[in-house]
Protein backbone atom coordinates (compact mmCIF):
# COMPACT_ATOMS: atom_id res chain seq x y z
CA UNK A 1 0.00 0.00 0.00
CA UNK A 2 1.39 3.08 -1.31
CA UNK A 3 1.74 6.44 1.68
CA UNK A 4 1.22 10.20 -0.15
CA UNK A 5 3.61 11.88 1.97
CA UNK A 6 3.35 15.61 2.96
CA UNK A 7 5.86 18.54 4.03
CA UNK A 8 4.40 18.52 6.94
CA UNK A 9 5.14 15.21 8.25
CA UNK A 10 8.49 14.20 10.25
CA UNK A 11 11.03 11.87 8.46
CA UNK A 12 12.64 9.51 11.18
CA UNK A 13 15.67 9.61 8.50
CA UNK A 14 16.60 10.03 5.26
CA UNK A 15 15.89 6.51 3.62
CA UNK A 16 12.50 7.55 4.42
CA UNK A 17 12.75 11.03 3.77
CA UNK A 18 14.70 10.20 -0.35
CA UNK A 19 11.07 8.81 -1.64
CA UNK A 20 9.62 11.61 -1.09
CA UNK A 21 12.31 13.65 -2.52
CA UNK A 22 12.22 12.06 -5.93
CA UNK A 23 8.19 12.28 -6.00
CA UNK A 24 9.25 16.51 -5.52
CA UNK A 25 11.34 15.57 -8.90
CA UNK A 26 9.02 14.08 -11.23
CA UNK A 27 9.46 16.87 -13.78
CA UNK A 28 12.31 16.03 -16.43
CA UNK A 29 13.28 20.23 -17.00
CA UNK A 30 13.16 20.09 -13.07
CA UNK A 31 15.49 17.65 -12.67
CA UNK A 32 17.80 18.92 -15.42
CA UNK A 33 17.96 21.77 -13.85
CA UNK A 34 19.20 20.27 -10.70
CA UNK A 35 21.33 18.61 -12.21
CA UNK A 36 22.68 21.71 -14.13
CA UNK A 37 22.68 24.07 -11.06
CA UNK A 38 24.40 21.03 -8.99
CA UNK A 39 27.52 21.16 -11.36
CA UNK A 40 27.54 25.30 -10.61
CA UNK A 41 27.89 24.44 -7.26
CA UNK A 42 30.81 21.88 -7.99
CA UNK A 43 32.43 24.38 -10.26
CA UNK A 44 31.75 27.49 -8.44
CA UNK A 45 33.68 25.67 -5.46
CA UNK A 46 36.45 24.14 -7.88
CA UNK A 47 37.13 27.99 -8.70
CA UNK A 48 37.20 29.29 -5.07
CA UNK A 49 39.66 26.64 -4.44
CA UNK A 50 41.71 27.10 -7.95
CA UNK A 51 41.72 31.21 -7.49
CA UNK A 52 41.22 31.77 -3.68
CA UNK A 53 38.76 33.78 -4.20
CA UNK A 54 35.93 33.12 -1.62
CA UNK A 55 33.09 34.94 -3.22
CA UNK A 56 32.78 31.58 -5.55
CA UNK A 57 31.06 29.95 -2.81
CA UNK A 58 28.37 32.41 -2.44
CA UNK A 59 27.75 32.13 -6.28
CA UNK A 60 27.52 28.28 -5.94
CA UNK A 61 24.81 28.94 -3.23
CA UNK A 62 22.76 31.06 -5.71
CA UNK A 63 23.75 28.95 -8.55
CA UNK A 64 22.41 25.38 -6.69
CA UNK A 65 19.25 27.01 -5.51
CA UNK A 66 18.67 29.23 -8.37
CA UNK A 67 18.24 26.14 -11.01
CA UNK A 68 16.62 23.95 -8.59
CA UNK A 69 13.81 26.58 -7.22
CA UNK A 70 13.02 27.73 -11.31
CA UNK A 71 12.69 23.95 -11.65
CA UNK A 72 10.25 24.01 -8.16
CA UNK A 73 8.20 26.71 -8.87
CA UNK A 74 7.83 26.79 -12.94
CA UNK A 75 8.48 22.99 -13.58
CA UNK A 76 7.22 21.00 -10.57
CA UNK A 77 4.61 23.49 -9.48
CA UNK A 78 5.50 22.80 -5.83
CA UNK A 79 7.32 24.19 -2.72
CA UNK A 80 11.07 23.39 -2.47
CA UNK A 81 11.43 20.91 0.44
CA UNK A 82 14.37 23.20 1.42
CA UNK A 83 12.18 25.09 3.51
CA UNK A 84 11.16 22.02 5.57
CA UNK A 85 13.51 20.06 5.44
CA UNK A 86 16.86 21.73 4.60
CA UNK A 87 19.52 19.13 5.12
CA UNK A 88 17.38 15.86 4.14
CA UNK A 89 16.72 18.22 1.00
CA UNK A 90 20.23 19.12 0.72
CA UNK A 91 21.60 15.60 1.23
CA UNK A 92 18.67 14.73 -1.81
CA UNK A 93 20.31 17.01 -4.12
CA UNK A 94 23.75 15.43 -4.07
CA UNK A 95 22.26 11.67 -4.11
CA UNK A 96 19.74 12.63 -6.85
CA UNK A 97 23.13 13.96 -8.63
CA UNK A 98 25.08 10.74 -8.50
CA UNK A 99 21.92 8.54 -9.29
CA UNK A 100 21.50 10.95 -12.50
CA UNK A 101 25.62 10.64 -12.77
CA UNK A 102 25.20 6.50 -12.70
CA UNK A 103 21.77 6.27 -14.82
CA UNK A 104 19.70 5.45 -11.59
CA UNK A 105 17.58 8.04 -12.37
CA UNK A 106 17.14 9.44 -16.26
CA UNK A 107 17.64 12.81 -17.41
Amino acid sequence: MSHQTTHDEHFANFSQFYPYYLSEHRNTVSRRLHFIGSLGVIGCAAMALATGDWLWLPAAVVCGYGFAWVGHFIFEKNRPATFRHPIYSLMGDWVMFKDICTGRISL
